[in-house]
């Protein structure tokens, strides 16, 4: 019949079962072992020696220790009951809550606190609602919530862990505002006392200030209305409107909170148009003859005095450069300080109408001599544009002053007492040539047989003080008989360019030749420059 159980193993469960009722407290019945051969796999030997019944909540594993125990480690029995309690497993795990701000609950068990196998209705919570510490939870009491029945809050469930939290949760049924003003009842109530009600204005996008600070709630929230609220003055003001809507929505440009009738707008703070001098005495309506905000109104001059313009245009449109805002017939342009270009000597007495002939600040008026007087130009352009480095603005033939040393051909010596005209014909200057014989060929006595170049020779100094030394400048040095001839003597043909003479004496005395041509032409082979009579023969 116990053929299963030897009384080593009948001993061994016994003080087994003794052992945990010790731990736990509680009073052992002994339960008489079943005679039967065999056991139902439910009753396992922890279940021989439970100390006993659940409580209702637990019934269910009342068979099924493995759910609360692991064989006889107590150590893991907290790890179980947090496999089912997740949600206090939670709050442990984030320091949140009654459990998770205890002291020290992790280090504690949670069987110090919670027993079972006491019977169906005990009471394994032991919530003591007198003494109960609500400050250690995540809702502090405060106010007349101190004083009030814990069912008050806890009654839905009558789980005490997780209530609701908000005012609205609590008093959503006695909230009188129609859900208009949203679920944070703390922005005006208190723990303390429901009304009076109070609210911080300054905490929204429209502090109230001044005169706002004295309007009740009803004037402007109407119906209730809390949300999407506009916040322009013209919403709650349109009936005081004395300019009948044609100075738009904006009123606070132009009064202040504190009294309506106050304006402080400041036209020359608040725009980007001063007003000054004959505009100061102006009213808005002489320059916003329409909607004051959403109608362009001009800000230049000849925006609004286009009709009394006498210059019809001719001068543009930026009357302020010549006109001032104190007196429209006052000039006050200048054009030495205005401009980059300032009227003196002749052009000092110009009217504008000289220079500017069209739209005055449309055209690109020139600022060069040319630009102006290139039909007055006596040189035909060859002198470019740079008249004022001849001329002047005082008079155009007056001290007329040219460095000729800046040119091609400078003038020293015999040239420096000459006049223009001497050279030049005409005004156009670059048709002179810079050669002598351009003005020297009437001079000329070799008749352009030493070709052009007379600088070779003559200087400008004196014309007959002439020099050239044949053996330096050319390659036919004169020697012998050759030394004291005329130039002539072998120029004897007008140059048109180079001069080409050649150097073999037969081309010059051929007719000199006793030979007859019989010895060829190279006479320098026999003769010598000296004395044609002279012979040198070489062996």
């Amino acid at each position: 019949m116990l053929s299963r159980f030897s009384p080593e193993n009948f001993l061994a469960l016994l003080f087994g079962r003794l052992y945990r009722c010790a731990l736990t407290g509680c009073t052992l019945f002994l339960l008489a072992l079943p005679l039967q051969a065999e056991i139902s796999p439910l009753e396992r030997i922890e279940g021989l020696v439970m100390p006993g019944a659940l409580i209702k909540k637990h019934a269910k594993f009342e068979k099924k220790c493995e759910k609360c125990h692991s064989g006889f480690e107590r150590t893991k029995q907290d790890t179980q009951c947090m496999e089912c309690h997740k949600a206090v497993a939670e709050d442990v795990e984030k320091t949140q809550g009654f459990h998770g701000k205890i002291h020290n609950i992790k280090e504690r068990e949670c069987r110090s606190c919670h027993s079972d196998h006491l019977g169906r209705d005990a009471d394994i919570v032991q919530l003591d609602i007198e003494l109960f510490n609500h400050n250690k939870t995540e809702f502090k009491l405060a106010g007349s919530h101190v004083s009030g029945d814990c069912s008050g809050c806890h009654k839905k469930t009558g789980v005490y862990r997780m209530p609701e939290r908000t005012c609205d949760d609590c008093h959503g049924a006695d909230e009188p505002h129609k859900k208009r003003m949203g679920k944070q009842c703390e922005n005006c109530h208190t723990e303390n006392s429901w009304l009076p009600a109070h609210f911080d204005h300054s905490g929204t996008t429209f502090r109230l200030k001044d005169a706002h600070r004295e309007v009740a709630c009803y004037n402007c929230h109407v119906n209730e209305r809390y949300d999407d609220i506009p916040k322009n003055c013209y919403f709650c003001h349109h009936l005081d409107d004395v300019h009948k809507g044609d100075r738009g929505i904006r009123c606070h440009d132009c009064h202040t909170d504190e009294r309506w009738s106050q304006v402080i707008f400041d036209h020359e703070k608040d725009t980007d148009f001063p007003l000054e001098g004959g505009h100061a005495r102006l009213i808005c309506k002489d320059c916003h003859q329409k909607h004051i905000f959403e109608d362009e109104v001009k800000t230049t001059c000849f925006g609004c005095h286009e009709k009394q313009d006498v210059h019809f245009r001719r001068y543009g449109k930026r009357c302020d450069v010549c006109h001032a805002e104190k007196n429209w017939t006052s000039i006050g342009f200048d054009h030495s300080v205005d401009t980059i270009f300032p009227l003196r000597g002749k052009h000092e007495d110009l009217i504008c109408e000289m220079c500017h002939r069209e739209a005055l600040f449309d055209e690109k008026t020139p600022n060069t001599c040319s630009g102006c007087h290139h039909l007055d130009d006596t040189h035909g352009g060859q002198e470019g544009e740079q008249c004022h480095t001849c001329h002047n603005e005082n008079g155009w033939a007056e001290k007329v002053v040219f460095d000729h040393a800046i040119t091609k051909f400078p003038l020293l010596e015999s040239h420096i007492f000459l006049t223009c005209e001497d050279c030049h014909a005409s005004n156009k200057f670059k048709d002179a040539g810079v050669t002598c014989i351009v003005c020297h060929e009437a001079d000329d006595v070799h008749e352009q047989r030493l070709g052009e170049q007379c600088e070779l020779c003559h200087r400008p100094s004196q014309w007959m003080a002439w020099e050239f030394d044949h053996n330096e400048l050319t390659d036919y040095p004169l020697d012998g008989k050759h030394v004291g001839l005329d130039c002539h003597a072998c120029h004897v043909e007008p140059v048109e360019d180079v001069i080409e003479l050649s150097r073999r004496c037969y081309d010059c005395h051929e007719k000199d030749d006793v030979h007859n041509g019989q010895l060829g032409k190279q006479c320098k082979t026999c003769h010598t420059t000296s004395s044609f009579k002279e012979i040198k023969i070489k062996r």
